[in-house]
């Protein structure tokens, strides 16, 4: 009886050893994907977009196939560029599921819980408070020119880590620029990290060729799945107090009028927050409410 019992059990004790099993979280952006530099390939209007949709939805897939030759067998991507509808999602595998558009109250984490295992990002950039990084910004490049939490510098990269943090889940890789890379690790913690180019200023890199930098996101993405107890999420116990610096005057002057924001500066506001649930659901109407209007 003993003998059938260890039989029964060695697939599942091989499985969980090597990542069987695992549900791993997608957050995909555009400005870290191979070879983007400039506004051209980041959307509809730039004459290489489709291009670099293409470039940018064969990053998730490389990282996607080798999360589940690594034993991943549920994977969620959200599209996290610009209107959030970038990724090809035909030519993405069928059992895939896509967060698409905005608003979402998580932003480019819109799906996340505590059932996943991992996060991946793909094509991230560095922060506006970066001296260095191809089109490096923060959630707005024209909106916004510093976030922090409890006074720390934080990157898009961070602060999702820190929203998967909340729900004691890792952030395993990262693909982007070097600048993208060595920032997000810097903060988080040792993750891994596919340098697909590297940064030379806001509008120029030296660049993988795109195939190179699939196989460098799959090589990254498959250690980090199998490895993935290695990892520890970034955790950001509140209440938290996060500050936002706009580019522009005005906001910081308006948002002012309610009192649960604090006019630290001409162009800078501060509030507390529960957790990085709440400042993230607090965070997406700052940038996002537009005065009544709405998209169609």
């Amino acid at each position: 009886m003993n003998r059938i019992l260890k039989v029964i059990m060695l697939p599942l004790i091989v499985s969980n050893l090597f990542g069987q099993g695992k549900k791993i979280f997608i957050s995909a952006d555009l400005e870290g994907v191979v070879g983007v530099v400039t506004g051209e390939q980041l959307g509809p209007s730039g004459f290489e977009y489709n291009r670099f949709r293409e470039f940018m939805t064969a990053e998730v897939n490389a990282a996607i196939q080798a999360a589940k030759d690594a034993g991943a067998t549920e994977i969620l991507v959200a599209d996290s560029h610009g209107n959030g509808q970038n990724l090809l999602i035909e030519k993405l595998p069928k059992d895939v599921q896509v967060i698409r558009s905005w608003p979402r109250p998580l932003g480019m984490m819109e799906g996340i819980d505590a059932s996943f295992d991992g996060v991946i990002f793909t094509g991230y950039h560095a922060s506006t408070d970066n001296l260095e990084g191809v089109r490096a910004h923060t959630f707005s490049s024209s909106k916004l020119t510093s976030v922090k939490v409890n006074g720390q510098v934080m990157t898009e990269g961070s602060w999702n880590a820190a929203i998967a943090g909340h729900f004691g889940v890792p952030v395993i890789m990262v693909s982007g620029d070097d600048a993208a890379v060595k920032e997000v690790k810097s903060i988080i913690g040792n993750i891994e990290g596919a340098i697909v180019k590297e940064s030379i200023s806001f509008h120029s890199a030296k660049s993988l060729h795109p195939e190179a930098a699939y196989d460098l996101i799959a090589e990254k993405t498959a250690y980090a799945v199998k490895n993935i107890k290695k990892y520890k999420p970034y955790k950001i116990r509140g209440p938290i107090t996060v500050s936002i610096t706009f580019k522009h005057y005005q906001p910081s002057q308006i948002l002012a009028y309610l009192d649960m924001f604090k006019r630290t500066g001409s162009h800078t506001i501060e509030y507390k927050a529960k957790d990085m649930i709440e400042a993230s659901h607090i965070i997406r109407v700052v940038t996002g409410f537009n005065g009544g209007k709405t998209s169609p």
